[in-house]
């Protein structure tokens, strides 16, 4: 789910010991880059079109070393949000396939990687995106922002589980819904 790569991305930073100073820029940033990917569901080929999990991670290094020789919210964020857009990128792959019904697992495509020129295949740990295990994910992402995050980056974590929780409950309904959804 988007919700989970968000709080994910979020959560990884939180985790990172920044200066006060910037932690809640970095939870934001990372936050926006948990999403991002995603939106090639608008403009592409899902888990293609802006899903890079190669070259999202090899931007990565000098962007973590720039923010280290020059440590400003303007490149501590666009660290972290690389760094959870790669998170997200990477993940896919753990996850199902780009089935409507990725449950049958008929579809073997988790994520392109540009320097293999292939799909990586999904490997299911997550089933599926809105399983209830990838709920309990989010759960637990959001519970380490509770912890270690400002409170409003605490709040936009806690605004998304009612949002994740409405998805797993109608993520198997979703592929019959779909047709009336786009009328």
């Amino acid at each position: 789910m988007v919700t989970t790569h968000a709080v994910m991305g979020a959560a990884l930073v939180t985790l990172l010991p920044l200066s006060p100073r910037f932690a809640g820029v970095a939870a934001l940033a990372a936050f926006c880059g948990g999403v991002f990917p995603d939106l090639d569901l608008l403009v592409g080929e899902h888990r293609r079109t802006l899903h890079y999990p190669d070259y999202y991670a090899l931007c990565l290094v000098p962007l973590v070393g720039l923010a280290g020789l020059r440590t400003h919210a303007l490149t501590v964020g666009l660290a972290a949000f690389v760094g959870a857009a790669a998170l997200h990128s990477i993940a896919d792959a753990f996850g199902g396939g780009l089935a409507p019904r990725p449950w049958l697992r008929d579809d073997h495509r988790g994520v392109y990687c540009r320097l293999g020129r292939r799909w990586l295949h999904p490997r299911h740990w997550i089933r599926w995106d809105g399983a209830p295990e990838d709920l309990a994910l989010c759960g637990v992402c959001v519970c380490v922002v509770l912890f270690g995050a400002d409170r409003p980056i605490r709040l936009l974590a806690v605004a998304t589980l009612p949002v994740s929780i409405a998805y797993t409950l109608l993520r198997k309904r979703l592929p019959d819904l779909a047709p009336w959804l786009v009328e």
